[in-house]
């Protein structure tokens, strides 16, 4: 089983730059994607139904804004929008689609241009985390937290210490996700080496991105018992239609 995951940072200006031929060739079974910014009736059905797959997606009551979608080879049982708080659910941050013996969810954590609403969602978002921790069922939480856990999750750590994303107050938290609570960095589990990013603040399309100062803010999270299930994880580097780049995992499961 292949997932992706790929913060598009508005979909429309992502489909003009080659996003829909990006998700033709993933040969993906779901593809997660976080910030939209456009709502689902605004979209023409080649983004709302590629060929191959079933799109759903929760829109924003703001316009222009947040919103997350996943596209699924196969239907699932069930579609769960959102997790219940007004912050998560007014801002579209969370879908989760429901297999037999799984579920997957494209989630979108707010960025922290306002730092004190991005923590009183993170304690909220914990509580949820720790009573999905607690379930028997198994979950693939896919998306952009916004929060480069260890130091060699972005280039320049030493000037970011007070840069949100960054902060010692969101770095704890991860520690309790990844700690306490249980669950497990599929791609630090494949890859544990420095200079691996997801995000370029300052991307600069014509320098290779290699060569440029990025994050590691997006993440696959599983439960501690799908640990023996990740094959394989990669970053698509080569895809260029968001300043973010494309988080790929392989599992020995199937849907």
């Amino acid at each position: 089983m292949k997932i992706a995951t790929i913060n598009v940072n508005g979909i429309r200006e992502a489909v003009g730059r080659g996003f829909l031929d990006w998700l033709a060739n993933q040969d993906a079974d779901v593809v997660c994607v976080q910030n939209l910014k456009a709502k689902s009736f605004e979209l023409d059905d080649s983004i709302l139904y590629p060929e191959g797959y079933e799109g759903y997606f929760l829109d924003a009551e703001q316009d222009g804004f947040s919103g997350v979608g996943l596209y699924c080879r196969k239907i699932p049982k069930a579609i769960m929008y959102g997790l219940g708080f007004p912050q998560c659910d007014h801002e579209a941050r969370f879908l989760q689609a429901d297999y037999d013996r799984f579920s997957i969810a494209s989630f979108l954590m707010p960025d922290g241009s306002d730092f004190a609403a991005k923590q009183a969602f993170m304690a909220q978002y914990q509580e949820y985390l720790s009573k999905m921790a607690r379930k028997r069922r198994e979950y693939i939480i896919c998306g952009s937290w916004h929060i480069a856990h260890k130091t060699i999750d972005l280039e320049n750590w030493a000037d970011n210490q007070t840069t949100p994303g960054f902060k010692p107050e969101e770095r704890a938290w991860m520690d309790q996700v990844f700690g306490p609570t249980g669950f497990i960095d599929t791609f630090r589990e494949i890859n544990r080496d420095a200079g691996e990013y997801t995000w370029w603040p300052k991307l600069d399309q014509e320098v290779p991105r290699s060569r440029q100062e990025g994050w590691r803010i997006d993440y696959q999270i599983v439960g501690p018992n799908f640990r023996r299930h990740v094959v394989d994880a990669w970053i698509d580097y080569d895809a260029t239609f968001s300043e973010f780049a494309p988080l790929i995992v392989e599992y020995d499961l199937t849907l």
